[in-house]
């Protein structure tokens, strides 16, 4: 159902966009701008359908610390179309140091009187620019600290989540905004199974909000518990906005167990040369009045296109044979008339738009599974270096396997990370886990988890935060400390040892072995000595901390 007057004083505006990756490429002489570009689109359709407000469903920034220019480019554009004179139409209901707690100014920023905002912008934080570090800031608190965004939906919380909803109000349409900022898949879903995830409902005429869910998780299922079941959420919403999925289906879908309706506006930049990554970008312009609504599609005419195409070489034993000697300069010639072809395709596309820059991003993937060999991507895509945006990965050459690799492998680091697969993404959680499930169980004499060994170690690669496991360290320390003290264990080695066993075992928690260390930091980083010899020695840290507790005048030896 669709609000019946879409205009009214009663009707809810709102600009709906996820994934917007501000700075992505940002070093490209080609692609640079892209980003920046479209996000002024995005900010520009906003300011023209005079929208009450603009919801961002996070993945904001592309980058966890984003550049000099690139938070320059997102500061310019915020104050361009979203400061002015514009009164906003809507109060909101509910207390804000609540919905705000985190931020040094908990309340929204139209209604601070050193600001003029026109349109305010909510925003929920995603996997690329969430909070990290000591301080666990993240762009967008920095953002909400110049007034310009109203982030959102944070929980720091690793045990219990409890999601209390903005409350707005305008004319006699009410809404509940609920959102919960990014958090590890497989943490989430641990939550939700053991009900540790509540959202909380107003107390009075509960049942006459519309309510808003914004989340920005694994919506495919990506492994056993590395995405989000839809049938997890409350029965109660009514409209989930979903980020992190780039496939633009911005068109509300109705789960059918639990009847709300799930909107995916898909990224507005391609960060990835997949099938999905090709379907037409849109935004959305969301309508609510009472508990009715739609969703108003809107095309972005700024997006670089896209086209992929999949061919697959013992599809066409007419035309190639393995053993015949020329069969790689046939090949080739195919490629190119495959690849014209979307060049073509592309230019026709472009001509209906003169906002869509010049140069298409072209991806030909090739099967040459059946006793082809490739031939030379570099020389191929020299042809088309002034003629797409992306002349590097133009071709992708793979083989189909049939049949999957064995389970029981040994984990070379150097091979994955080398290994020139498309299909594979490699994070840095699963390389630690895997290391240590292949590792001899003989050699596991530490204390550190290998879920929290894994966490630090991507916060150390991914986020460039340096003291990650430094961090873990002293946590571990200082949990092992007091529980030691708890146990009023006496100084004694032997005791320190028997108790800490006794702590590891308790918890069912897979430990990581000290002695294989060697090999993760090794990847991770060669220059991390310091942060290797802490972990290597860390058992006897943690007696002879301990023994420091129990005996004052041996601190000085620590």
């Amino acid at each position: 159902d669709s609000p019946q007057s879409p205009d009214d004083e009663d009707t809810f505006k709102i600009l709906v966009a996820t994934d917007i990756h501000l700075g992505y490429l940002e070093k490209d002489p080609v692609r640079g701008n892209d980003t920046f570009v479209t996000f002024n689109e995005i900010l520009d359709h906003a300011q023209k359908n005079e929208v009450d407000f603009v919801l961002l469903g996070g993945d904001l920034f592309h980058e966890n610390k984003p550049s000099r220019k690139t938070v320059h480019s997102c500061l310019e554009s915020l104050r361009k179309y979203c400061m002015g004179d514009r009164p906003v139409q809507f109060e909101i209901l509910s207390d804000q140091a609540v919905n705000f707690h985190y931020s040094k100014f908990p309340w929204v920023n139209y209604q601070d009187e050193n600001l003029n905002i026109s349109i305010p912008v909510f925003s929920i934080h995603g996997n690329h620019d969430d909070p990290t570090g000591a301080d666990a800031l993240c762009a967008l608190d920095i953002l909400s600290c110049a007034g310009l965004v109203n982030h959102f939906g944070r929980s720091t919380s690793v045990e219990k989540i409890a999601i209390s909803p903005i409350l707005l109000r305008k004319g006699r349409t009410k809404i509940a905004l609920y959102g919960l900022g990014s958090i590890p898949d497989e943490r989430l879903y641990r939550m939700f199974v053991n009900k540790q995830v509540t959202m909380l409902r107003p107390k009075e005429d509960e049942d006459s909000w519309f309510n808003l869910f914004v989340i920005h998780q694994n919506r495919s299922k990506h492994g056993a518990t590395n995405y989000i079941p839809e049938q997890f959420l409350d029965d109660f919403i009514d409209l989930v906005v979903w980020g992190h999925e780039h496939e633009c289906k911005i068109t509300p879908f109705q789960n059918e167990q639990q009847r709300f309706y799930i909107s995916q506006p898909g990224s507005s930049v391609v960060t990835s040369l997949s099938p999905g990554e090709a379907v037409k970008k849109h935004i959305g312009l969301l309508h609510v009045k009472g508990k009715k609504m739609k969703m108003e599609k809107i095309a972005l005419e700024t997006v670089r296109t896209f086209h992929i195409e999949d061919v697959v070489l013992a599809d066409h034993p007419d035309l190639f044979n393995p053993d015949n000697p020329n069969v790689t300069q046939a090949i080739q010639a195919f490629c190119m008339e495959k690849v014209e072809l979307m060049l073509d395709n592309a230019e026709r596309e472009r001509l209906g738009n003169p906002h869509q820059p010049e140069k298409p991003i072209i991806r030909l993937r090739v099967d040459y599974a059946g006793g082809f060999e490739p031939f030379s991507i570099y020389r191929f895509s020299q042809k088309y270096m002034h003629r797409v945006a992306n002349p590097k990965d133009i071709i992708h050459f793979f083989r189909h396997r049939g049949q999957k690799e064995k389970k029981d492998i040994d984990l070379n680091f150097g091979k994955l990370v080398s290994r020139p697969t498309e299909a594979m993404t490699l994070r840095v959680e699963d390389l630690v886990k895997q290391y240590f499930q292949t590792a001899e169980k003989k050699v596991q004499l530490s204390l550190l988890t290998e879920r929290g060994m894994g966490e630090a170690v991507q916060e150390f690669v991914d986020k460039e935060e340096k003291d990650a496991i430094e961090e873990l360290v002293k946590f571990q320390l200082e949990k092992t400390q007091r529980f030691l003290k708890e146990r009023r264990t006496e100084a004694e080695e032997e005791k320190i040892d028997e108790e800490v066993i006794f702590s590891v075992g308790r918890d069912h928690k897979q430990s990581v072995p000290v002695g294989t260390l060697c090999g993760v930091f090794f990847f991770v980083s060669t220059t991390n000595i310091f942060f290797l010899l802490c972990l290597l020695s860390f058992s006897v840290f943690v007696k002879l901390s301990f023994l420091s507790f129990a005996c004052p005048g041996l601190s000085l030896l620590i």
